[in-house]
C-alpha cells in the first residue's frame, strides 16, 4: 500500500523544497510541480512532491490523520488493560 501525505513548503531551492510535516522538515524534490511557492502544500510520497493542495484539503487531511492515530491509540490503551 502507498501512502502519500500532506506537507507544508517552508523552503525552496532549485528543484527541491524543504517541507514541514508535524513539525519535522525534510527535504523534498519538486520536479513533478515546479510551480510549487513557499507556502503551499503538496502531496509527499516517497520523497517527491507529486501534486500541489488547496490547503484547506491540506489541514482537513491532517486532521482525519490525527484522529485515526488518536483512535489507534486509544485502542492501544484499552488492550493493554484487559
Amino acid at each position: 500500500m502507498c501512502l502519500a501525505v500532506p506537507a507544508k513548503v517552508v523552503e525552496i531551492g532549485e528543484s527541491r523544497a524543504m517541507v514541514e510535516l508535524g513539525g519535522i522538515v525534510r527535504e523534498a524534490s519538486l520536479v513533478l510541480v515546479p510551480e510549487t511557492k513557499v507556502g503551499d502544500y503538496v502531496l509527499l510520497h516517497a520523497g517527491f512532491a507529486i501534486q500541489r493542495l488547496d490547503e484547506e484539503e491540506a489541514k482537513e487531511t491532517l486532521r482525519l490523520f490525527a484522529e485515526m492515530i488518536a483512535a489507534g491509540e486509544a485502542e492501544g490503551q484499552a488492550s493493554e488493560v484487559s
